[in-house]
């Protein structure tokens, strides 16, 4: 049985307290890896029902995490997200699907994606990662953590600096990680070639005008 629209938009209502207002992961982070899951699932053979409702989801208890309430925001937003769908009659078949491809979604964890699914949130949510979005997301960050533009004194390659050194020595400890190929559907890893690629131009565009060269 195929959800009706109605259903995502009262889910969307019914979450938006679990998100601030602001800041690199407010829902409409969110909303980009909607619209992106959708893209990505184009002309494939999946539950789009799962999709929508996991990628809704996916982040549900970020803020939980960011407040250290709860150690990994996957996890736990999965069993948030199995309990509002419960509550939703969400197919109970389809919460089985939904709550994997939560829980696996965090690239950082290592986790495999054993569905079609849970691939393609995957690699919606690590999309929003890569391009002009993640400049600002970065920067917005930055600004929340009271981190410095660049820190020119210490070497991009420097082992002891880290993703708080500064904001343009996080593009290469975490965002410049996110390569083309480690993406797992074959759209996904086109989108992220260009995506990649702007980082790199940009990134390369900063330090020279840093260093006053242009």
């Amino acid at each position: 049985m195929k959800i009706n629209d109605r259903f995502f938009e009262e889910l969307k209502e019914k979450i938006q307290s679990y998100f601030i207002k602001g800041g690199s992961h407010a829902f409409d982070h969110t909303e980009r890896v909607y619209s992106l899951a959708l893209r990505l699932s184009k002309n494939k053979k999946v539950d789009l029902d799962v999709i929508k409702a996991a990628t809704l989801l996916h982040d549900i208890a970020r803020l939980k995490e960011e407040k250290k309430e709860v150690e990994c925001h996957a996890e736990h937003g999965a069993e948030i997200a199995e309990k509002i769908l419960m509550e939703m009659r969400f197919p109970e078949d389809k919460i089985k699907q939904v709550v994997h491809a939560i829980k696996v979604h965090r690239h950082s964890k290592g986790l495999k994606a054993e569905t079609k699914e849970a691939e393609i949130l995957k690699d919606a949510d690590r999309l929003d990662a890569l391009g002009a979005i993640t400049i600002a997301r970065m920067f917005s960050t930055g600004g929340e953590l009271n981190r410095p533009l660049y820190n020119s004194k210490i070497s991009l390659d420097d082992k002891s600096s880290n993703f708080y050194t500064s904001t343009i020595h996080g593009f290469y400890h975490r965002i410049l990680k996110i390569t083309p190929e480690t993406f797992n559907t074959k759209e996904a890893k086109e989108i992220a070639k260009s995506r990649y690629k702007f980082v790199e131009e940009f990134l390369d565009r900063f330090l020279k005008e840093w260093e006053g060269k242009i």
